[in-house]
Formats: C-alpha cells, structure tokens, sequence
C-alpha cells in the first residue's frame, strides 16, 4: 500500500512527472535556500530526495523575500531528452501586489547541475508546461488582478483565471495571444494549473479555495487546448472540505501521472491537523491517491470518494515503505547533510563552514533571527507530530548580542529558541526567546527572563515536541542527567495556522540550528552533532 502522507513534513504543492519506469515529485520550498525539492521513486511508495535543483545565485536570490514568499508551485516536466522546471520566485506577499516573476530551468539528468534561469513573465504565480504532442509547448500561470474590478468571470477577482499562452523553447520567449482558459469554479482562488491530452481531450486540473480548509483540486476538459472548458461532473477531483473528520486534510493542488501499465494516480497536498485548535504543525505535505477513468471519461479516486484516503493501492511489485525513525548527523563528511536547509541567501559561505573546524558545523553569527535578509540557521523540516532533536554547542560569546543555541522554527512571528549567550552579571547562560505568533510586530517574550547560568564549556541541547507541547532540555556536553529548563511551550503555534491564522502563511515547521551576532563581528559557534529522532 501506498501510506500518505509519502512526503511528511513541508513538501507542498507536488508536481509529478514519469520517465520510464522512474517517478519525480517537485514540491515548493518557498524561502529555503536551496530551492525546489525533488523525490524519485521507482515504486510510488519509497522516495528520496535526489536534488534541490536551485542551488547558486544566478537561479534564485531571496534575500528581502518576506516568510512564504520565495519559490512557490514548480512544475516539472521530461521532454526532448532533457528535464524541465518552471518556477516562480514571489517577492511580496502582504497588499495587493504579489511582484511574481516566472522561470525555467533545464537539465539532462535530474541529478545534474542545472541551467541559468530563463525569465518567462510576471502576470501571476503557479506557472506550468505543457508539452503537446505535435511538439509545441505552452506555458500557463494564474493571472493576479491587483483591481477591485472583475471582468472575467472568476469567482475570486485577485485569482483571475488561468492564461495559456505559446513557449517557443528555440527562441526562449513566449509568442502568439494570451487567452485567459479558465475562470474556476464557484470554489474560486483559481491556481496551479496542469495540463494534460488523453483519448483527444485536454484534462485541466487546478487548485481552487486557497489552502486552508477549504483546498480542492478541481478538473475541466476541452477538445481544443485554449479552451472552452467544460468542469468535471463532481466539480472537484479531490477535497475534503465538507468532512472535517478525515484524517489528511487542505487536500489541493497536484498532478495526474499515469504508471507504464496504464494505472491512474493523482499528488495533493495535505494537512494534518491536531485537536483541539486543528493546526497542522507539519505544514503542508505531499500525498498521492489512486485513480480510475470512467466511460464517461472523467476521472475519479478510485474508492469513490474525493475525499483523501491515508492507504491506497499502490502499483505491482511496490516495495514495503521504508522510513527511518532516527537520523544523527557528525557533521563529518565536509557538505551538509541533504536533510538540511537554510534562509534565503545564495551565500552559505557567509553563514556557515563545514571545514573551518572539521567534524564541526561551524555558524557565523549574523542578523537576528527572524531577519529576511541574512540569517545563520540551519535547520531539517519538522517529519513527525512527536519528536526529540538533539546538538551539542560551542560558543564563547562576549555579550548579550550573540546568541547560539536550538530553534523550533517557523518564520520570524512563529518560533520558539533555546540560546547560550553573555549576562552581564550571570556570565553565560542559556535563555529562551519565543516569538508565539501573535505579536505583530515580531516581539519576543523570555520565558525563563535573564536566563541560567551555565559556566564554561560545550552544552548539549534538546528540544521534545509532543503535539501541541514543547520543552527545552540541556546538559553540559557528556556529563549528568538532562534538565528541562523553562516551560512547557506551545509548539503548535508553529504551524500554518498560528499567528495570523490559515492564509497568513503557509510552508512548514523546521528544527535546527541558529547564532546571530547583532554586534556585526560575525562571532562562530560550533555544532558538533545534531541528532532528530521520532517519538511515535
């Protein structure tokens, strides 16, 4: 059986794409540096994450992007011998603008280096390609109407439709008219639009009603591509918006793949969320359904429902799942784990070192945390509702400026950290900054006030998560039993749904590693290992 979610933890808005007997799943990665996620899987059951394709300054630069801006809805394609992805790189969020410029990269192997961007436009997010079978190609976005007005008929005037328009892949331009294909249905907040030809019929899948609640992925047809398109009897393909009840829900935004035998299959995202506030502490994820095509030609989840099952049948000779409950990091191998990712900046030399002291991650201290610009923490997604991670941490800082330690975190309004610092009179301490979400202005509160001392030498760190609850742990390095420190916490504030609610932002919880120095002299710490193990 195929058990969703197949990709725990932030992998939103998947893009699936087949090559042989080989499967690819892109999701978005938003402000995390490097950019796109992609999995393979042979068997639609076990994935890996083989590459983050957006990886030098050249493809992408976020530093300035807001929390949830950065790298939204990439699709991934195979033609001519060669792989395609399109991408948008958000640069506002909040008003009426979104400034959301569109790109595509290549590359011969998926695991290869990647192509320098080529810009393709700007009229909205979730852009896609679409490679008919007379070899043209055709490029499709959302159009953003920043007006009050609405003259296309879409339910959501800012959503304003899905435009088609022609990619000439030799000149590397868009040409010929843009037509506006699909106003949505009355779901509205029309998005992530995918195409694709079967029996002369063009399938147009996109997501529809946000990605709260009420998520949905919805499915129209044309005999000629631009349309017009008529909606699937059931309107929506997948949803479990009016079944509070069902365990993946925000189900929404994904991609038809069909095996080489012909079997049907269809990636959403999913949320999945905790009594008693329903926030989904794992973000956004990424889960497939089985599908079957009806005479009517339509297609359908296969057990008859759009609502998500957790379990579907998976392909012939699909392998057991397989997913490791512990991983524990040296830091010995001179690169950083492929678990780990950080903020925004195409210049990690400037924030950590994995040679500067080896067998250490070596963090040089820059702006606080929660900066949009340049901020040294690196940090492994959130997999589990119940975790405990562990590092252990050198610093020598001089004042109450810098501060090294282990973060749960979010995004600058949404996060709590455990900190070694400098008192003035307690002389090193560990203290607790926690930004629970609700203060506008992102300030911190400091549950355990000026801090406890600690004295000299290296300290390990611990921060256990069970659902909506988190406590800090610490001990210095080999020596004595773990003492918590400070109270319990609320971890689910770290959430898609904390702070300002569903729609105020949506990627994922990460745990990791952070030091800033706000003095600017860039003063290190070093981590020594960093240990994530699940607890249920």
């Amino acid at each position: 059986m195929i058990r969703n979610p197949i990709l725990p933890g932030f992998n939103p808005d998947p893009s699936i794409c087949r090559v042989g007997e080989d499967y690819y799943i892109a999701t978005s990665t938003f402000e995390w540096y490097p950019g796109v996620q992609i999995h393979h899987s042979r068997d639609l059951v076990n994935w890996r994450l083989v590459r983050r394709p957006l990886e030098r300054k050249s493809q992408l630069d976020m530093r300035g992007n807001p929390d949830s801006c950065g790298v939204w809805a990439p699709c991934l394609s195979y033609a001519d011998g060669q792989f395609w992805l399109v991408y948008t790189d958000v640069k506002r969020f909040d008003g009426s603008f979104k400034d959301a410029h569109n790109y595509i990269v290549t590359a011969p192997a998926v695991d290869g280096e990647w192509s320098d961007p080529v810009y393709v436009n700007s009229s909205g997010f979730d852009p896609s390609l679409f490679h008919d079978e007379d070899g043209r190609k055709w490029f499709l976005n959302m159009q953003w109407n920043h007006r009050p007005e609405n003259h296309t008929g879409a339910a959501h005037n800012a959503f304003d439709g899905i435009l088609l328009q022609e990619w000439d892949a030799k000149g590397k331009r868009l040409v010929g008219p843009v037509k506006n294909i699909f106003a949505g249905s009355r779901q509205g907040l029309v998005e992530g639009p995918h195409l694709f030809r079967r029996n002369g019929w063009y399938y147009l899948t996109t997501a529809e009603g946000g990605t709260g609640y009420d998520h949905v992925v919805t499915m129209a047809r044309s005999r000629m591509i631009d349309g017009p398109y008529e909606i699937h009897p059931d309107i929506h393909l997948i949803t479990a918006k009016d079944h509070p009840e069902a365990p993946l829900q925000r189900a929404g935004h994904g991609q038809y793949v069909e095996t080489p035998a012909g079997e049907a299959y269809h990636t959403h995202l999913c949320g999945r969320p905790l009594p008693p506030q329903r926030r989904c502490t794992l973000g956004r994820e990424t889960a497939l359904q089985k599908c079957i095509w009806r005479d009517d030609g339509w297609l359908y989840l296969e057990h008859g429902s759009p609502v998500p099952e957790v379990e579907v049948p998976a392909p012939d000779g699909a392998a057991t799942a397989e997913k490791p409950q512990s991983v524990s990091c040296a830091f010995s191998e001179g690169e950083l784990p492929a678990d780990f990712q950080w903020l925004r900046t195409p210049e990690p030399e400037r924030i950590f070192s994995l040679s500067a002291r080896p067998g250490h991650l070596r963090l040089f201290g820059r702006e606080s945390i929660g900066s949009w610009f340049e901020q040294a923490l690196v940090a492994r997604r959130q997999e589990h509702h119940d975790f405990r991670a562990e590092t252990t941490v050198e610093a020598a800082p001089e004042v109450y400026q810098q501060v090294a330690g282990l973060t749960h975190y979010y995004n600058r309004y949404k996060f709590h950290a455990l900190g070694l610092t400098m008192h003035e009179t307690l002389g090193r301490v560990l203290t607790i900054l926690s930004c629970p979400g609700d203060y506008p202005d992102g300030s911190l509160t400091f549950p355990v006030g000026s801090g406890v001392a600690v004295g000299e030498g290296p300290l390990e760190l611990a921060a256990e998560v069970r659902g909506n609850d988190l406590r800090f742990f610490w001990r210095p390095a080999g020596a004595g039993d773990w003492q918590a420190i400070g109270p319990v916490l609320d971890a689910g504030v770290v959430s898609d749904e904390g702070g300002r609610g569903e729609h105020g932002s949506f990627t994922g919880a990460f745990v990791g590693m952070f030091a800033f120095d706000i003095t600017g002299r860039a003063v290190p710490a070093d981590f020594a290992r960093f240990a994530y193990t699940a607890l249920s």
